[in-house]
């Protein structure tokens, strides 16, 4: 079984900006509503321990492994619970230059696994809503930084 959730958000700040905030993982516990903590280090192969919060939901702590690092455009990591297949998450951003010299972030996730089908309805209404909350933080927090640096 496989699911996906996407958002997209609009940041009126350059993407190098946006690109900062969102690889500052030590930082995510000052910004950051749905991943509450982190750490690691943003480079391939490197193992993240991140403090996730849904909404409404249990908070629960994994440790994704970083799959792709393209600094200013990209940064996945890869979750799993348990071995592979059972439930697996694949955690990416994708950043763009919008006309305006502002950053869209795509910002979503790709899940897989036999427990999916059983974890639907939280990952539509719960995951969803933390990374949308956690869009709408980015987009303060990125806006805050480039307003101070220039």
């Amino acid at each position: 079984m496989r699911h996906e959730l996407h958002t997209e958000i609009e940041i009126d700040a350059p993407v190098e900006a946006v690109w900062g905030v969102i690889t500052d993982l030590e930082a995510y516990a000052e910004w950051n509503p749905f991943i509450t903590q982190s750490s690691g280090e943003a480079a391939i192969g490197n193992k993240l321990v991140n403090r996730m919060e849904p909404p409404d939901g249990k908070a629960m702590t994994f440790k994704p492994v970083v799959t792709a690092v393209e600094p200013t455009e990209t940064f996945e990591w890869l979750g799993r619970l348990g071995v592979p297949g059972v439930f697996d998450g694949r955690h990416r951003f994708e950043l763009t230059t919008t006309p305006s010299g502002g950053t869209r972030v795509a910002h979503g996730e790709h899940f897989s696994g036999v427990l999916v089908r059983f974890m639907r309805k939280s990952l539509d209404s719960q995951t969803l809503a933390g990374f949308e909350l956690m869009n709408a933080a980015l987009k303060a927090r990125a806006e805050a930084t480039a307003g101070a640096q220039s």
